[in-house]
């Protein structure tokens, strides 16, 4: 564990400081403006840098092609993360489209007022998902919600850590042995499905997210996509790798949020999607 850890964090503490240019209010309406553009299937109107890279379901493509295309509509589902130290925003929306509920995660890194990077994932059908609720999916949570006071938030280096137990659980096997630390009431949501916490009725001895048991996933990969300082909330994003699919040999691609204060794992709320086998695990952060 110590060295899963260790590796993540030197990660993180090697980064280059970037100018803050680009405050919580101006991540937010570059996101909406995104959002903005997408429904009219404009991209032209966005701030774009001359390079900017776009990935969708982790395949290089074109702005404007992809679900630019094809989206319909938003529903009232929106959760931000807002990382003002590393000008990223990212954000988790329903959409609709061809008349059909979607599942969409988009990052967008910023610099120097342009659009450098976006990279999203776009769950279907619960054969892309393995779990597929978005019903369950109306509003963004209170949980995930609450705004930590001055005395419950944790630095950005413990937030890190704490949220990268998380993968080192489903590394070994158990939350226990990773000493993951959870919430009395922390819960986990996938895909529009209570699939850990009070409540859950999912699998066996599910109501206890610290407890409840785990498969074994030695290739599991994580890596920090943001950090939200100011609301307390971890973007990791994961490959589970080989045996995080039961009936097929593929793997499951995650965007997990963890709600982090009080040195505790408050909630936890994730969107994923199966990918092939193999499948080359995202951007270098």
């Amino acid at each position: 564990m110590r060295k899963l850890i260790l590796l993540f964090s030197t990660l993180i503490l090697v980064q280059p400081a970037f100018a803050q240019d680009c405050d919580r209010a101006c991540l937010r309406d570059t996101l909406t403006q995104y959002l903005d553009s997408l429904l009219k299937h404009e991209p032209a109107t966005l701030p774009l840098a001359a390079d900017v890279r776009f990935t969708e379901d982790h395949q290089e493509l074109a702005l404007g092609e992809g679900l630019w295309q094809t989206i319909e509509s938003l529903g009232t589902f929106r959760q931000d993360i807002l990382d003002v130290r590393n000008s990223t925003a990212g954000t988790h929306v329903l959409a609709m489209e061809n008349g059909s509920p979607v599942l969409v995660a988009v990052r967008l890194k910023i610099a120097a007022g342009k659009i450098t990077e976006v990279e999203s994932t776009v769950v279907r059908t619960k054969e892309e998902g393995m779990i597929f609720k978005p019903e369950a999916i109306v509003e963004a949570s209170a949980a995930m919600n609450v705004t930590p006071t001055a005395a419950q938030r944790n630095t950005r280096e413990d937030m890190i850590r704490l949220a990268l137990l998380y993968p080192e659980g489903l590394r070994v096997g158990s939350f226990v042995k990773a000493d993951a630390q959870f919430a009395a009431e922390a819960y986990r949501f996938e895909n529009g499905q209570l699939m850990a916490g009070p409540g859950c009725t999912f699998f066996p001895n599910c109501g206890n997210i610290r407890e409840q048991g785990l498969p074994t996933l030695a290739g599991i990969q994580a890596r920090v996509a943001a950090v939200d300082e100011e609301q307390g909330i971890v973007w990791l994003r994961m490959n589970f790798g080989p045996g995080s699919l039961m009936r097929n040999p593929g793997e499951l691609s995650v965007w997990e949020m963890f709600k982090i204060y009080d040195g505790r794992i408050q909630a936890v709320e994730a969107f994923m999607e199966e990918v092939p086998a193999n499948t080359p695990f995202g951007w270098d952060y």
